[in-house]
């Protein structure tokens, strides 16, 4: 009677031997450290690890999340922000609200025709 002989006994699924033998690694975004979400679903569906805070940036509008988790993974409320781009482009803006001030070579002026008029008052009284 020949041997016998196992087949089987060496055999490791693939599965197996990419999960410990050679983890995959993710891929590195272009911009590390800047996660990308698809609208507030996105953000609400992104696992966060415990005691952590992370920046969701929104692809598709000028939004922001803030994700984090608790001591035991539970999820804290999503925190939705909007941004804008903030330029000098219009000067007008910054002249119109410096028009709403006095300078001090006004308010000088001012301050001595108030005193003129209180001196003025004063003299009549007595």
């Amino acid at each position: 009677m020949a041997p016998y002989y196992n087949s089987f006994q060496n055999y490791q699924p693939p599965y197996f031997n990419s999960f410990n033998a050679n983890p995959q690694l993710p891929q590195q975004s272009a911009n590390p450290g800047i996660n990308w979400v698809t609208g507030e679903a996105g953000a609400k569906s992104f696992l966060v690890a415990p005691n952590t805070t992370v920046l969701l940036m929104d692809s598709e509008e000028s939004k922001f999340y803030l994700k984090g988790a608790d001591e035991s993974g539970m999820p804290k409320p999503l925190r939705v922000f909007e941004y804008s781009e903030i330029t000098n482009k219009n000067p007008r803006s910054s002249r119109a609200e410096a028009s709403q001030y006095v300078t001090k070579q006004e308010f000088d002026d001012f301050k001595d025709q108030i005193m003129k008029m209180m001196e003025g008052r004063n003299e009549q009284h007595l």
